[in-house]
């Protein structure tokens, strides 16, 4: 590991190594070591012969690394063995869940079976010792070399879901035009990450809810990790999103590097310098781009991507800058033959994801290079025998100069280990032989090579059988996906179709909810109006024979309250109690207080009590089967004559009633005064 490397790097390394205690009983203490990156143009910065990078040692507590894996944010956290931060499989997933995006568990001895740390440490050439602290800074400068495994227990798929940030409740005048509105948030946040998305080329599928109004909830299946999603959690009004990545069956360890061999690299020079490296298949690799690297850090990322065979460029001629790149590596150049347009580059790169222009161009770069020697890649690739690499066959060939015979035959003297320093054959001779002459052991060396090149062609023309039943099988499919894709684009345009009548028909459906919120707003404000031009009721039934009725909805104080608060229960008023059942002694009073000139009785029987007190103040309560009551909206009216004839049958009534309740006291009286007479003599 170089200075270079470290300080490559924009985010600091954590090793970290069990101090005291045990993860599986008491707290443990942990050595932690950090390794922060240093700024080159830093006048503090050490230099090339001292320390790699700045590095603080400090012993905490569980609790405190994870606060400051949370404050820091660093690249990796790396250690011998992952479980000294777990104590079971489940804890361990849980640890890697909290992480933040972007920072990564690193256990430096290997996979499911660890090396000791000490042996990977002396085998890169990093100090150790067994003491904890020492023990961690080994590890965090083993993870600062890319050495190790990542542990991970989940995908590279992650689950981004919008949903509703509140209820719907439970009912109300404004319950559908409430519910519509969060629907329709939802809706519209799901259309934005659904942008975002695809203006990131991220592939993804879509699932909706569709509820009244919109979208009850969307959940997008993204084929990405959650820093490379342009989304966030977050929850803001009606919508909240939640961002997740999908777990795996178990923990699983993925090496931090995965050596490339041959590749070709393109190259955009400037103030800021872009390297693209691309694979012999045309698979786009890495991209890099920074305004302060210099050449050293460039090449040495390259390196770390792979050994180039081609360097290409996008103009002609080649920039000097991408010229020494290309001599440093002693590979081959290539260039366009005029300057790639900007249409050009865009349409080639269309598949892939970059950050700026320039790592774009750099790409296309190595893109149309590969384009350019695709075919010769395949011709070399159909002669290369199965035991050789193809990637060093194209190597000696396309960098190297040589043909294919000859890279092949070089390559496969030196695979067999065949021949001394005189070109002589290793293999014991008998002693009794007679030695060969020079023209003899050409003619061995030719019937050998005539052998190998006669195996090659059978193996090739085995290959070209097998090339032509697979050309016959992908002529089969290509019909078929032909259909299929005839199939396809008539259902496209027929959906393409419905969905345009679909976003009509929402458009005026929208339209039509609009005008009826207005309508209704505006229907509001009348009654509003009308209810102050015709604050006395009884202007509105003089003259026709009618009489004003003010309505209560239940016999109870709060239903009175609201009555009065609406129109005024005044003397004289006609009150239509719709339920009348339930009122007591305060009620009641709280009613006859108002001195109404009679009270309609509806649903229910009016209790004992309540009905005392309003016969004590003469209060006539008539019942709405003699009198009915008309509603609109919330004027009510009654005959004058109906409730005429109602309250004079109320007084008869009433007057029979006070006469039954006088007779009776006499009645109690005189018998009380019997018995008081009656009681001495029973004494005597």
């Amino acid at each position: 590991m170089t200075t270079r490397t470290i300080r490559a790097r924009d985010r600091p390394v954590f090793g970290v190594d069990v101090h005291s205690g045990d993860v599986r009983g008491d707290s443990p203490s942990y050595a932690l070591v950090v390794l922060d990156p240093v700024d080159e143009d830093d006048p503090d910065a050490p230099d090339a012969d001292g320390p790699m990078a700045r590095i603080t040692r400090d012993v905490v507590s569980f609790r405190k690394l994870c606060r400051l894996i949370d404050d820091r944010e660093p690249l990796y956290v790396a250690t011998d063995n992952a479980y000294e931060l777990a104590a079971d499989k489940g804890e361990l997933v849980g640890f890697l869940r909290s992480l933040p995006d972007g920072t990564r568990l690193v256990q430096v001895t290997g996979a499911e079976r660890p090396e000791p740390l000490s042996r990977v440490a002396s085998r890169h050439g990093i100090p150790y010792g067994k003491e904890p602290m020492k023990e961690a800074e080994a590890a965090a400068r083993l993870a600062a070399a890319n050495v190790g495994h990542e542990v991970t227990a989940f995908t590279d798929e992650t689950t981004v879901k919008v949903s509703r940030g509140r209820s719907t409740g439970k009912g109300g005048w404004s319950q559908d035009r409430y519910t519509r509105r969060i629907h329709g948030n939802v809706k519209k946040r799901t259309r934005q990450v659904q942008s975002k998305l695809k203006e990131s080329n991220l592939s993804f599928e879509r699932e909706v809810t569709e509820k009244y109004g919109g979208y009850a909830n969307a959940t997008f299946t993204v084929e990405a990790r959650p820093e490379d999603i342009p989304v966030s959690n977050s929850r803001a009004g009606d919508v909240r999103v939640e961002v997740e990545r999908e777990r795996r069956d178990g923990i699983e360890y993925e090496p931090l590097v995965k050596r490339r061999d041959r590749v070709i690299v393109g190259i955009d020079p400037g103030t800021t310098t872009a390297a693209a490296v691309v694979g012999l298949d045309g698979t786009v690799h890495a991209l890099y781009s920074s305004r302060t690297g210099d050449t050293a850090e460039v090449t040495e990322w390259i390196v770390e991507q792979g050994r180039p065979i081609i360097v290409a460029a996008d103009v002609e001629p080649m920039p000097e800058t991408v010229e020494k790149f290309r001599r440093s590596f002693d590979a081959a150049g290539w260039q366009p033959t005029t300057d790639l347009p900007v249409d050009e580059k865009l349409h080639r790169t269309r598949e892939a994801s970059y950050a700026n222009d320039h790592e774009r161009d750099a790409l296309a770069a190595a893109l149309y290079a590969f384009d350019d020697h695709e075919d010769q890649f395949e011709r070399i690739a159909a002669k290369t025998p199965p035991r050789l690499d193809r990637g060093a066959v194209i190597a000696g060939v396309v960098a190297g100069g040589s043909s294919v015979e000859a890279v092949i035959e070089e390559l496969s003297e030196d695979d067999g280990g065949g021949g001394n320093g005189d070109g002589e054959d290793n293999e014991e001779t008998d002693p009794t032989e007679p030695e060969r002459t020079e023209e003899e052991e050409t003619i061995r060396r030719l019937r050998e090579r005539v052998d190998r090149l006669e195996s090659h062609a059978e193996s090739l023309e085995d290959d070209l059988d097998e090339r032509d039943e697979r050309i016959a099988e992908l002529e089969s499919e290509l019909e078929e996906a032909k259909r299929e894709e005839r199939i396809e684009a008539r259902t496209r345009r027929a959906v393409s179709r419905l969905e345009r009548e679909a976003d009509r028909l929402e458009r005026e459906r929208d339209e039509a909810q609009e005008r009826v919120e207005d309508l209704e707003r505006k229907v509001e404000t009348l009654k509003e109006l009308w209810r102050l031009d015709h604050s006395n009721f009884g202007d509105v039934a003089e003259g026709q024979g009618l009489v004003s009725v003010k309505v209560v909805e239940q016999f109870t104080l709060d239903a009175l309250d609201d009555a009065d608060e609406a129109y005024g229960l005044v003397d004289g008023d006609v009150v239509y109690l719709r339920d009348a059942s339930g009122a007591g002694r305060r009620t009641a009073e709280r009613l006859a207080e108002t001195e109404p000139r009679a009270v309609i009785r509806g649903d229910g029987k009016i209790s004992d009590v309540a009905d005392e007190v309003l016969f004590e103040r003469a209060v006539p309560v008539v019942p709405a089967d003699v009198v009915p009551v008309r509603e609109v909206d919330e004027l009510a009216v009654a005959s004058e004559e109906d409730l005429a004839a109602a309250v004079d049958d109320w007084e008869k009534r009433a007057e029979e009633r006070r006469r039954d309740e006088k007779a009776e006291r006499i009645d109690r009286i005189i018998s009380e005064h019997r018995a008081g007479r009656t009681l001495p003599e029973t004494e005597e």
